[in-house]
């Protein structure tokens, strides 16, 4: 668990037995690129991680090398030492996310769609979980507390509390397959979604968008779920070609 509250065990699955330090690498930025794991945080203990990783500790420790000379973390020494997450991820060219989705808008479409089609699938699960009274007790608590806290964040800090809001939706679901979907799904667009401004009126739109999706979630309705969560990603893609085209 870190400070955004979501069990990193379900985003850290081991990695492939021939790309280990490449993937791990992939996996720490992954993280701290979308402030999973925040500024001054520190990740799990390395032989937690290397457990999580299904690697040696040996290649932890050359991944965690590479990102500290890349200046996205430090290690500390003593007690309470460790890994630490250095700063924020620099803000991305605005221009040059222009550029690629203008050459690219296939895959913009593309990313789009298969967020649309992990995370409407989230919500659909766990309201069905929640219809057969099969989710965990604290559940209810949990999707209510990340949404507290997203449709409360100010400017600076929305984005990052909207992804571990979107992602709590798979955590909750139990399935690990899930949660590395939907991560992977929100990594795609991240830099792009970063590009756009966040204005204090579009949180408080998106809060009431946020709101229907937990209201369906917790009322067992899976049908609701899915378009309460389909016309908030609509609204998502329609900013974002507006900023980037």
């Amino acid at each position: 668990m870190t400070g955004s509250g979501l069990d990193l065990g379900g985003l850290l699955r081991p990695v492939r037995e021939g790309l280990a330090f490449e993937e791990t690498v992939e996996r720490l930025l992954t993280l701290i690129k979308l402030g999973l794991v925040g500024p001054g945080e520190r990740f799990p203990a390395e032989r937690e991680l290397a457990v999580q990783l299904g690697i040696s500790r040996r290649t932890l420790r050359e991944a965690i090398r590479e990102l500290q000379q890349a200046g996205y973390v430090e290690s500390r020494r003593g007690r309470s030492g460790g890994t630490f997450v250095t700063g924020a991820p620099p803000a991305p060219d605005r221009g040059e996310l222009r550029r690629m989705a203008r050459e690219d808008g296939d895959r913009l479409t593309d990313a789009v769609t298969f967020r649309l089609a992990v995370e409407a699938g989230s919500a659909d699960a766990l309201a069905e979980l929640m219809a057969r009274s099969r989710a965990r007790a604290d559940t209810r608590q949990v999707l209510l507390a990340r949404l507290a806290d997203v449709n409360g964040a100010c400017p600076q800090d929305y984005r990052r509390l909207d992804t571990v809001f979107h992602l709590s939706i798979a955590e909750l679901t139990g399935s690990s397959l899930l949660a590395a979907a939907c991560t992977d799904a929100r990594m795609r667009l991240n830099d792009l979604l970063n590009a756009i401004p966040v204005l204090q009126r579009n949180i408080d739109h998106t809060s009431g968008q946020h709101t229907a999706i937990v209201t369906a979630i917790l009322a067992g309705d899976a049908e609701r779920a899915r378009r309460a969560v389909a016309e908030h990603l609509d609204g998502t893609a329609a900013l974002l070609r507006g900023f980037l085209t």
